[in-house]
Order: structure tokens, then C-alpha cells, then sequence
């Protein structure tokens, strides 16, 4: 698996590798987010989560969250990696690691990371439940 902040990737994502990777002595605050498939979904029971990206502009993409959160917070260092693929329940999707000096900062921006991804990534979903697959669109 990759060292670098900004991954998006077909294989198993690692997820205490994000955290160490940003981990540094200044920084008091270490908040993971870690997403995985659940057996459920707006009230349907899900099978499978298949992920499309394009990515070729993921990684910017991810790079420009980081950006805005280096703006908005006072962090130390931000990791975001996504899989991509055939993911099975219970598998990891995304792992977005934050460092700040203190907690409240590390929190916060760790929840604007994950909202701000969903919002604008270029990364798809289809959820396979036992009635067919369909394509989701969770933006707001």
C-alpha cells in the first residue's frame, strides 16, 4: 500500500496507515474516519457496493480538500484514501486521517473532509441488493 496522503486504489485499504502517515510529535489530535459497507441502505439490504472513479482527478481533488481544510482549521497534516471496485460488507471504502494540535480542530476537520468528498469527488456508487443494481447518488 502507498504512503502517500492522497490515494485512491482497487486493493484492501489499511486503515491505520492514513494515521500514520500524518502522525507528528505537535500534534496533540489524531481523528480517523473509517467507512466501511453495511448490510443496509435507505431501508433495502445491501449485498455489494461497487465503486467508479474517475482518477485521473481524484487525487486533485482530494488534495483541494485538504486544501480548504488547512484554510478553515488549524491542522497539522490531512490523509484521505478511497477504494475503488467490488466491495463486500463489511469492507473499508474510505479512510480520511487528521492531525491538529488539538482535538476540536482535528474533529471538525476530519467531518468537513468526509462531507466535502461526497459533495464533490468524482466517485460513484452502485449498491447490488437482491432485488438488481442501481447507481446512487448521495449528494445533497
Amino acid at each position: 500500500m502507498s504512503t502517500r496522503h492522497f490515494v485512491l486504489t482497487p486493493e484492501p485499504l489499511d486503515e491505520q496507515l492514513p494515521a500514520a502517515i500524518i502522525s507528528v510529535d505537535g500534534a496533540g489530535g489524531l481523528v480517523t474516519f473509517v467507512g466501511r459497507v453495511r448490510d443496509e441502505a435507505r431501508g433495502h439490504k445491501v449485498d455489494l457496493l461497487e465503486y467508479e472513479a474517475y482518477p485521473e482527478m481524484v487525487e486533485r481533488v482530494f488534495a483541494d480538500i485538504a486544501a480548504e481544510a488547512r484554510k478553515q482549521f488549524k491542522i497539522t497534516d490531512i490523509a484521505i484514501h478511497h477504494r475503488v471496485g467490488a466491495l463486500e460488507v463489511g469492507d473499508v471504502s474510505v479512510v480520511i486521517a487528521v492531525s491538529a494540535p488539538h482535538r476540536a480542530a482535528a474533529f471538525d476537520a476530519c467531518r468537513f473532509a468526509i462531507d466535502r468528498l461526497k459533495h464533490i469527488a468524482p466517485i460513484w456508487k452502485k449498491e447490488h441488493t437482491p432485488e438488481g443494481a442501481v447507481w446512487v447518488d448521495d449528494r445533497p
